[in-house]
């Protein structure tokens, strides 16, 4: 059953690739762009997935299970989280897929993700880490504390995502150049053709449904997960214990192959070696990313979308955090450095 992660990994490397589905692209244009068109689509795949996982539990497939929130971890390990992965090119997701279409500077942020995600969750510094999330209260999720049913905030996501996508949908649209279609059919479709980015987001929220049961039946209670995972992986080619090769370990495997797969078949696979600064920047954004996600207990993926349609404090304030990290981080290395205006010719009085 393990191999099923593999294919899940594979399925999602893919339609990210394909999709251009970025996360930290969606996060930044908020603050760069004021455009929340990506945003949108990364909250049609957490209210997709809502819908599954609660009907899942309904019917007694899995059983999400309460844990206390660590507050003062996820808000520091978010926000450090959100600002890395603007210094890193891409979130934890991103730099997967991104390594897989020949990104050198994204194989050093993934090689430096993994490695301090291991060291924080077993290595040197694993007594902080796991000081920082003792720092708990009780309440876990939002429908508990309320006293309600899961059902209304999964009819209320749905319902605020739908139209936030019905908004964007209705702006006009523009026509954008392209080449000749070289393929037909099937091939056409996967590997040439622009993918939608809601269109995207339904398969991905699809494809996150499918790995809770697939990954609980394997022993692993959890759906999607990036962090841990890749922590497991590191600690697994240095230690060689076949036992942390888990249904985790074999979905981050997949996305890596997924997106080089989609990457090749679109003729988008290159390998580019970045300058010496970019290098460093993946190197530091990325190793930044691996304490953040540790301390927050997620990425982008583990938290802001699997806890998120778990409708958890957790997944909620580390979405929020992230969002705030990658403002700080797009206003100190990208709004500040944007050329100021050209100034308007002076005239000569009397000419």
């Amino acid at each position: 059953m393990l191999i099923s992660g593999l294919l899940v990994g594979l399925a999602l490397g893919f339609v990210m690739q394909r999709g251009r589905f970025c996360v930290t692209g969606a996060f930044r244009d908020v603050w760069v762009t004021r455009n929340t068109r990506w945003l949108t689509a990364f909250l049609v795949v957490v209210a997709v997935q809502s819908v599954g996982i609660f009907a899942l539990d309904a019917a007694g497939v899995i059983t999400l299970q309460a844990e206390a929130f660590p507050w003062l971890a996820t808000i520091v390990g978010g926000f450090i989280f959100g600002f890395a992965i603007v210094l890193a090119g891409g979130c934890a997701t991103g730099t997967y897929y991104r390594a897989g279409e020949g990104l050198v500077g994204s194989w050093l942020a993934l090689i430096s993700y993994a490695l301090f995600a291991a060291i924080m969750k077993t290595g040197p510094l694993t007594g902080f880490n796991t000081s920082m999330r003792s720092v708990t209260v009780e309440q876990s999720n939002f429908y508990s504390v309320l006293g309600i049913s899961p059902w209304l905030l999964v009819a209320v996501l749905v319902a605020a995502v739908a139209l936030a996508v019905r908004h964007h949908l209705a702006k006009p649209k523009f026509a954008m150049a392209a080449l000749p279609a070289s393929k037909t059919g099937l091939a056409h479709l996967l590997f040439e053709k622009p993918w939608n980015a809601f269109a995207t987001a339904v398969v991905i929220g699809l494809i996150a449904t499918v790995a809770w049961p697939l990954s609980w039946a394997t022993g692993r209670e959890d759906g999607l997960g990036i962090t841990t995972p890749s922590s497991k992986l590191v600690s697994y080619l240095v230690t060689g214990d076949a036992e942390l090769v888990d249904w985790g370990v074999y979905l981050v495997i997949g996305i890596l192959l997924g997106s080089f797969i989609a990457a090749k078949g679109s003729g988008e696979f290159r390998v580019r070696v970045p300058d010496a600064a970019t290098a460093v920047k993946s190197l530091g954004g990325g190793a930044l990313m691996g304490i953040g996600a540790a301390l927050a207990g997620g990425c982008t993926i583990g938290n802001a979308m699997v806890q998120t349609a778990q409708f958890t404090f957790q997944g909620w304030t580390a979405l929020v955090f992230m969002i705030l990290g990658t403002g700080v981080a797009a206003k100190l290395t990208i709004m500040n450095r944007r050329p100021a205006p050209a100034a308007a010719p002076r005239i000569p009085v009397g000419v």
